[in-house]
Formats: structure tokens, C-alpha cells, sequence
């Protein structure tokens, strides 16, 4: 079984995803019940923080797809930072660079919010 972990921070509104391991078919629910809750809470300004995310799915990328109209319809969005260039580049094929802003830093992420 794939290995997966998710913390969570927040940085005033802006609430961060540290995601780390494999994200695939098997690790996406848990991802999903952590965005959905954030949702739930009234939490719409979402950073998503790659730096040890090593490996990325079909299904760990739906994930993504499947949240940034509601996150959006909500008044927020999501943003991906720290990417692995194996992680950007599975992400670049697949259109992510036009639909996300991807960043090198976290704190690039959040200063796009916070500028609003």
C-alpha cells in the first residue's frame, strides 16, 4: 500500500496542504475528505504545498479537477507550490499550468492570495 500524509497549517485565511508520499488511487479519498472539510468550514483559499509528494496518479490529479469549480464558485481558489519536477511535469502535459497557479514557493502561494 501506497504511503500518504497530509498536514495541515493555516497562515490567517489561507490554509495549506503539506501532502507528502504517493498520491493515487488508493491515498485520493483521504485528500478528498480533507478538502471537502476544509470546504464545509468555509474554507476557500487553499494552498497546496508539493515538497514531498513523490509520485502523482490519474486519480490523485482528478482530485483537482473535481474541487476547483466549487472552490472557485465559493470566492477562492487553489494553489500548488513546491513541485517536484517529475510532479510539474505529469502536471504540465495535462493543461494544469493553464486551470492553476503553480508557484516555486509556499510563500509565493500565499502572497497571491493575501494581494487580492
Amino acid at each position: 500500500m501506497s504511503g500518504f500524509e497530509i498536514k495541515l497549517r493555516n497562515d490567517s485565511d489561507v490554509h495549506v496542504l503539506e501532502i507528502k508520499g504517493e498520491l493515487d488511487a488508493h491515498t485520493a479519498p483521504t485528500l478528498e475528505d480533507e478538502i471537502t472539510a476544509l470546504i464545509d468550514q468555509g474554507n476557500h483559499q487553499i494552498v497546496v504545498n508539493f515538497a514531498g509528494l513523490n509520485y502523482i496518479s490519474s486519480a490523485g490529479l482528478g482530485v483537482f479537477m473535481a474541487y476547483i469549480e466549487v472552490v472557485r464558485d465559493l470566492g477562492g481558489d487553489i494553489k500548488f507550490s513546491n513541485m517536484q519536477p517529475n510532479i510539474y511535469n505529469v502536471c504540465d502535459l495535462l493543461g494544469f499550468p493553464t486551470l492553476y497557479d503553480i508557484v516555486d514557493e509556499e510563500l509565493e502561494a500565499i502572497q497571491k492570495f493575501n494581494n487580492q
